[in-house]
């Protein structure tokens, strides 16, 4: 396969995803099964919107992977001990390495230039996360000695800015831990300044685990707004059966890496797609998962938006609760 990093115009992007859709369609062996369900001819297929994409459910029950390819590494997603968890097989390591670098760097700037700093505790605290593999991968490619990861040691983290508000700093944090600390901040800091935040760019993953009121994406980013006393929250938008990430730089207003799309399916028809601007669930073009599926059906509901940006809305109703979901507004 050419490389996916080397498109840059919609026609590359189309002709890309036609060779990756054939190319799975012919080596990924439960891909090939359910696109023989929908009696769906590859070599018939011209239109993204005609490509069959695997509902995400299919990673809790199959390996979905190459048969020319074998894997070592394996993610895992979040979820209560009683859920089934998905699990996406990396083949190619230094792809997914790839494609982290690009993305960020797309997005945001640099590594190198940064100091990483993770609140991840639920994740942290499990296997196999891809988010940690990704923040791990961020930390060392920037080297910083100040990079590191906090749990619940909110006031070792609150000291730790404070001394770094003339530097350039990322704040990886999961909802509920970033609301924590706001609340440390608050409570048990009353009083001193929060001025490390001219540097600081705080980034959200989604997450709330049942630890905070449920609240809508966009009142959650007005708080943090408030808290951090800043206009803009970033965000980062991705998943365990995925390989690339997208951005939100404030709004809630999402962009993908140039390898990858978001088409939004009608919910109660999933053929059928919905116009720009209108609600629906979630379908991920990752050209990053050569080895495993790049047509995914997620759960997520959302809507595209002008100038290749989209919105993560909530999730479907009745679908399993993802630790990277986000809350349904």
């Amino acid at each position: 396969m050419e490389n996916i990093f080397n498109i840059q115009t919609e026609q590359d992007f189309l002709n890309a995803s036609l060779k990756t859709f054939r190319y799975q369609y012919e080596n990924v062996e439960i891909y090939r099964k359910f696109v023989d369900y929908l009696k769906v001819n590859p070599e018939t297929v011209s239109e993204l919107s005609k490509i069959p994409f695997l509902p995400i459910e299919m990673f809790k029950n199959h390996q979905i992977l190459d048969k020319k390819a074998s894997a070592d590494l394996y993610f895992q997603s979040s979820g209560t001990t009683q859920m089934n968890l998905s699990k996406h097989f990396i083949a190619n390591e230094t792809l997914y390495r790839e494609s982290i670098y690009k993305s960020f760097e797309q997005f945001i700037g640099k590594p190198e230039g940064f100091i990483f700093l993770g609140l991840l505790p639920s994740y942290l605290e499990k296997q196999n996360s891809s988010l940690i593999y990704m923040v791990d991968y961020l930390m060392s490619t920037s080297t910083k000695p100040e990079n590191g990861y906090f749990l619940y040691n909110h006031s070792d983290l609150f000291d730790l800015l404070n001394t770094l508000k003339d530097k350039k700093v990322i704040l990886f944090g999961v909802s509920f831990a970033l609301l924590d600390f706001l609340d440390y901040c608050h409570s048990e800091r009353n009083g001193e300044s929060l001025n490390f935040m001219e540097n600081l760019v705080v980034i959200e993953t989604g997450g709330m685990k049942g630890r905070k009121e449920e609240m809508t994406k966009d009142e959650l980013l007005v708080i943090l707004q408030e808290g951090f006393e800043t206009d803009k929250i970033y965000s980062e938008y991705s998943m365990t059966e995925l390989l690339s990430q997208a951005y939100s730089l404030g709004n809630n207003e999402y962009k993908c890496p140039n390898w990858m799309r978001i088409l939004v399916r009608n919910v109660e028809d999933p053929l059928t797609y919905e116009k720009e601007g209108r609600t629906g669930a979630v379908n991920i073009i990752d050209l990053a998962n050569i080895h495993s599926c790049s047509f995914i059906a997620t759960q997520d509901l959302g809507k595209t938006l002008a100038d290749g940006k989209f919105q993560i809305l909530g999730r479907i109703d009745h679908s399993d609760i993802r630790g990277c979901s986000l809350l349904v507004s």
